[in-house]
């Protein structure tokens, strides 16, 4: 599918959706709680229905309406219902399986993904998980899935590096359902706000645990999930476009339903255009943003590594230099983010450089409209999409159907605000 777009102002209010990050840890804990629990307002997204297929096949039994899913859990007794588990193209919901499979020693288990998810690295999480006692084989190798998976995790000691934070989350759930228990020392971390996130839904769970800051955990093994009654927050991974879309040009967007209190990481981008010179105003749950000439900046996006696609197109319609930088985990998301961001800006005129851990971008060139690609990758297509709304000529995106990976309501939404965006299906030729 291709994104056609062309030059227009957004203006207007926009509702945004449930968190990717909350939907996929409500679901898996509703998954391995005893008891019935209700998720209001879960995003609806193909990886979030990634992690509900998971926690299918796991023995839990699911109910949806558009805007509630009831789960009844298995009680950490999994009753598994298949010997192979597709994750489709959601890291999150992959990496957290493979802790969650690694409790379970009935059969061995068979995780794999989409041609993108077994690309992405999990050997770290793979080897700490084996140190606690689980069985864990790479079909190929390489430190990638599909894996073998079998446990039981008994616990003890892991020594983890985690460049994605999702690793963390995947022992930091896995690990109070242990046999024995465990202590965990983190040599590296990236993303800190998302291993927040994580422990404000073990707390909310009530499970036990001891740590010093984010490098040092003590789980007690024997413990249990129980079942909850939660409204899943609204997403500023997803918000980010419509917050940078207010800040460009004369555009004036309002994004809804957004909670700074919470733990996203992705809330920084709030800041990080009010440094770059857009007037932000925020008032309860509403965040509205509006262009009056940005300017360029450095920002640290080590925690926000999603955002990386959608600042290296604000920092484009910037006058002055922006330096994205200390995100070098970005080249392992679903694409080498760093390097895919650099190729295809360059092709509507944008001045680049491509450094190890980030982008150097030179604003306040003479951009045009150009044919893009989007790599199958959700957060490029989105950025590269807003960026047309900003060209003369417009352009024209392909792989634009991977939106749908988080935020299948992108394009209308931007329809919405007054955006000329079509969707076009490719014939074969």
């Amino acid at each position: 599918m291709l994104f056609e777009v062309h030059p227009s102002r957004l203006t207007g209010e926009v509702a945004i959706p449930g968190s990717k990050s909350h939907t996929i840890r409500a679901v898996m804990i509703a998954a391995l709680a005893d008891g019935e629990s209700v998720i209001d307002a879960p995003l609806i997204s193909a990886d979030a229905e990634s992690a509900m297929h998971a926690a299918g096949i796991l023995g839990a039994k699911i109910t949806r309406t558009p805007d509630r899913w009831v789960v009844q859990g298995t009680g950490g007794r999994f009753h598994l219902r298949e010997t192979t588990i597709d994750t489709g193209n959601s890291g999150t919901t992959t990496n957290i399986l493979l802790g969650l499979l690694a409790l379970q020693d009935e059969r061995e288990i068979t995780l794999t993904g989409d041609q993108q998810i077994r690309r992405r690295p999990c050997r770290h999480l793979a080897d700490a998980l084996t140190q606690l006692g689980a069985k864990i084989v790479s079909v190929h190798e390489n430190g990638c899935p599909p894996f073998l998976v079998r446990g039981p995790l008994r616990g003890g000691r892991a020594v983890l590096a985690a460049p994605s934070s999702q690793y963390l989350t995947s022992l930091l759930l896995a690990c109070p359902l242990a046999v024995g228990d465990s202590e965990i020392v983190v040599t590296e971390l990236k993303e800190e706000s998302y291993v927040e996130m994580t422990l404000e839904w073990l707390k909310f769970q009530g499970i036990c645990l001891e740590h010093d800051g984010l490098k040092h955990f003590r789980i007690p093994g024997g413990q249990k999930y129980h079942a909850f009654h939660r409204r899943v927050p609204a997403d500023f991974s997803s918000a980010s476009f419509f917050l940078c879309a207010g800040a460009l040009g004369d555009n004036d967007v309002t994004s809804t339903g957004l909670d700074l209190n919470d733990a996203q990481g992705d809330k920084a981008v709030v800041d990080y255009l009010r440094q770059m010179g857009a007037l932000v105003e925020v008032t309860g749950d509403r965040i509205r943003v509006r262009g009056r000439g940005l300017h360029g900046v450095e920002l640290d996006l080590n925690n926000t590594p999603d955002a990386l696609p959608v600042m290296a197109v604000t920092a484009c319609f910037a006058e002055g230099t922006t330096v994205l930088g200390n995100v070098a985990h970005a080249r392992i998301k679903e694409t080498d983010r760093i390097a895919v961001m650099a190729g295809e800006l360059r092709k509507i005129g944008a001045a680049v450089e491509e450094r190890p851990d980030g982008l150097v971008i030179h604003g306040g060139q003479s951009l045009t409209g150009a044919d893009v690609n989007g790599h199958h990758d959700h957060r490029v297509v989105m950025a590269l999409a807003l960026a047309g709304t900003r060209l003369q000529s417009g352009l024209t995106v392909d792989t634009a159907e991977a939106a749908g990976v988080t935020f299948p309501e992108f394009p209308r939404m931007m329809r919405t605000l007054g955006a000329a965006l079509q969707e076009r299906e490719i014939r074969p030729v």
